[in-house]
């Protein structure tokens, strides 16, 4: 996905169940890279967009992910939108559940103190090694070597979407255009794939994202605009 991958198991396990767990993780993000990525000419999600795959003969998980965006697309008035660039791109939902379906798994698994991290894209569970629970670090949108916030938890999905990296790449689905007037926009909660999508609609709808993520039950926020100006929502778990 065009993105770096890593996992923290804070289990005491034996080193050899602990890499098993890690090598699924790894194995199951090489799977959904090649199915979704839209780099990739053969993925899945290419070949659909093209036409050469049908719905009737599509992946369950291609078939879960069009459905999300569907209903991310009604819940978000529009502003998430999987076609906002004239083609299939799921990729502001994908990296968030594929990071929240792994870790389901190590859940299920028995590793149940974990983080895992698809290029900011974080789910924490448990405790980290020190015994404390785990703390993310929110990048700071103009020093690549700062943080601007420090968050702390026991089960947090923290997504990130902002320009600082990649430029002004979110569209604004309604004007056609790239959208501005936000930094950068984090969402917490405990499904990381719609707080994946609920940062990438925020942060396409401008300004105006700062109310509608006010009234986004059970996640919360933080948003920095184009002019340096911090929103924080009052239950965010920073330290």
């Amino acid at each position: 996905m065009g993105t770096a991958i890593t996992v923290d198991l804070a289990d005491d396990l034996p080193p050899t169940r602990l890499h098993e767990l890690a090598d699924q993780v790894f194995g199951w993000m090489r799977e959904v890279d090649a199915r979704f990525s839209t780099y990739r000419d053969d993925s899945e999600v290419c070949r659909f967009d093209r036409g050469e795959v049908l719905l009737s003969e599509a992946s369950a998980d291609l078939r879960f992910v069009l459905e999300a965006c569907a209903d991310l697309w009604g819940a978000t008035d529009g502003f998430f939108d999987a076609y906002a660039t004239g083609r299939l791109d799921p990729s502001g939902f994908v990296k968030g559940w594929a990071a929240q379906v792994a870790s389901d798994r190590l859940l299920a698994a028995g590793a149940g103190n974990h983080c895992v991290n698809a290029g900011g894209d974080v789910r924490v569970r448990g405790l980290s090694p020190s015994g404390e629970p785990w703390r993310i670090g929110i990048r700071h949108p103009w020093d690549e070597m700062a943080t601007c916030l420090v968050l702390a938890g026991t089960d947090l999905a923290v997504a990130t979407s902002g320009i600082y990296e990649r430029g002004p790449h979110v569209l604004d689905p309604r004007r056609g255009v790239p959208a501005d007037g936000l930094r950068s926009v984090t969402v917490v909660g405990t499904d990381l794939g719609i707080a994946d999508a609920y940062a990438t609609a925020a942060l396409a709808m401008g300004t105006a994202g700062i109310d509608w993520l006010d009234r986004r039950a059970n996640y919360t926020h933080a948003v920095i605009t184009d002019n340096a100006r911090q929103y924080v929502s009052p239950t965010l778990p920073k330290t």
